[in-house]
């Protein structure tokens, strides 16, 4: 089994989010101060791009949508991201590594995130989808619509990392309320973004390398994300065992995984060698014996006398058949069946050649509707519930 730790380098990390629950998420991770990443917005809809806190807000498809949405339609969700190829291609050009973060099931997300993960292999970067799937009580039409495009994105990416919505049941209180549930969703995939990018970003006793996690999370399909807080005495061992045995794991758990992520957070003051290697350890012994482990031990003075383990585990078996939605503590009766056409960007589709070399005086300023670059960002202390993503029958116009 083979342990990598090596030096902090400079990666240029972007993290776009599509859609109405790609822009929540999106105004969560600014709102956390995540460093060393640009964040973009990218949504069909004016009015939520106006409110986000992103640096970069770009519209999708102005002359098919009108600024209005895709109305639920992951087709028209396509087309928009289709006709807004070179604003696209104009903010990621230079990535080493991309997040894509939607919620699928609507139409910006669920149409749009596939095309953009497809420029974004394109242009060389790593990219990693970080995604939910929708709860069980919403309907079977965009239940549907969010396994045809999970399948869909998963071709255009290195890595998916799936949060199924129902699976926050199981974390939640019976009596949370619905948007303390779509917060908790935004915080989800913010731990999922955090736990990679603070590898590379924050300091520690150790370090990870980008070429190294390159060499875990690069053509490996779906991933696992797990992560757990300890406090105490056995601090490091409770927060281990939480994270391997977390309900976000789904039904596979990260048993023979064949690359394994493991950050490792505490307060500079606290954070032991002993604590770290209980920790490693446990997690290591789940995986494949043969597998790529890479270990960050990070400071994090904020976490005071706790300490947070976060696990991505990728090559694990049994991931790719866990792809249909269940109630929680109880499987479906009836699962919902995929149907046999697929919303589907084409492999060996050619995305138009990269035209900014024809306009050299393009820039990102108010002069070009569609795509603003932000010169200050705004940080209030708490997310504006009413933009954040809810089921379409309680919207009156769907993204």
């Amino acid at each position: 089994m083979e342990f990598r730790m090596a030096e902090e380098t400079l990666a240029k990390i972007r993290v776009i989010g599509i859609g109405g629950g790609g822009g929540n998420a999106v105004n969560t991770m600014v709102e956390n101060n995540l460093r060393g990443i640009e964040f973009i917005a990218a949504n069909t809809d004016m009015q939520a791009l106006e409110t986000s806190k992103a640096d970069v807000c770009l519209q999708l498809g102005p002359g098919i949508t009108k600024g209005l949405g895709a109305g639920a339609d992951p087709e028209r969700g396509k087309e928009a991201a289709f006709e807004s190829l070179e604003e696209i291609r104009e903010v990621l050009k230079g990535s080493d590594m991309v997040f894509i973060t939607a919620g699928l099931g609507g139409g910006t997300g669920t149409g749009g995130a596939p095309v953009v993960a497809k420029l974004s292999k394109e242009i060389g970067a790593l990219t990693v989808a970080v995604v939910t799937k929708p709860f069980f009580f919403e309907s079977k039409n965009r239940m549907k619509k969010a396994e045809e495009g999970w399948k869909d994105l998963k071709k255009h990416v290195d890595t998916i990392i799936t949060i199924p919505n129902d699976r926050l049941l199981t974390i939640m209180q019976k009596g949370s309320r619905l948007m303390d549930m779509m917060k908790k969703a935004d915080e989800v995939l913010l731990q999922a973004v955090k736990g990679i990018t603070d590898l590379i970003n924050l300091p520690g006793h150790m370090n990870v390398d980008f070429a190294d996690l390159k060499a875990v999370m690069k053509e490996v399909g779906p991933a696992l994300m797990g992560a757990g807080v300890g406090v105490g005495e056995n601090r490091a061992i409770e927060a281990a065992k939480r994270a391997i045995d977390n309900p976000l794991l789904q039904d596979v758990g990260i048993d023979g995984a064949k690359g394994v992520l493991i950050n490792i957070s505490a307060s500079e003051d606290s954070l032991t060698m002993n604590e770290f290697m209980e920790a490693s350890s446990l997690i290591s012994q789940k995986a494949h014996e043969d597998a790529n482990i890479i270990v960050g031990a990070l400071f994090d003075d904020t976490l005071k006398d706790e300490i947070r383990v976060t696990v991505i585990a990728t090559g694990v078996n049994g991931m790719e058949e866990v792809v249909t939605i269940k109630k929680p503590m109880q499987a479906v009766a009836n699962k919902v069946q995929l149907p046999e056409r697929e919303l589907a960007i084409d492999k060996h589709t050619k995305i138009p050649a990269d035209s900014s070399a024809s306009s050299p005086n393009k820039t990102f300023n108010r002069r070009n509707p569609a795509l603003v670059r932000k010169q200050t960002l705004p940080f209030p202390s708490t997310l504006d519930e009413t933009e954040l993503e809810t089921p379409t029958y309680l919207r009156q116009a769907a993204d």
